[in-house]
């Protein structure tokens, strides 16, 4: 499974060597988490989610083919967007704590 979703998102990133997927068992089940490059989130994730959607639907058919069950976790990269606009908007006590 694990191959599978390297292979899709290196064929969908600009930055192919950054993904970074693994694969472990929680709950009954595998976990697959994948990590880009902060550029690449949106390509990934897709319109409405759909690219993402799309992954997840591969991932779904070919587990059941196996008989197993697999959920991916897309991860926020470091120095992503949602990360930068939770920092500009703390709370203005805790920026004048920190100045």
């Amino acid at each position: 499974m694990k191959e599978l979703v390297e292979y899709v998102v290196k064929a969908l990133v600009d930055h192919p060597e950054a993904a970074v997927v693994t694969e472990t068992d929680r709950n009954g089940g595998t976990v697959i988490e994948l990590k880009v490059h902060a550029d690449d989130i949106g390509k990934v994730i897709g319109k409405q989610g759909r690219n993402s959607a799309a992954i997840r639907a591969l991932l779904a058919a070919a587990a059941g083919k196996q008989g197993c069950r697999v959920m991916l976790d897309i991860l926020e990269p470091d120095g992503s967007r949602a990360e930068r606009h939770a920092e500009s908007h703390d709370a203005p006590e805790a920026r004048r704590e920190r100045a």
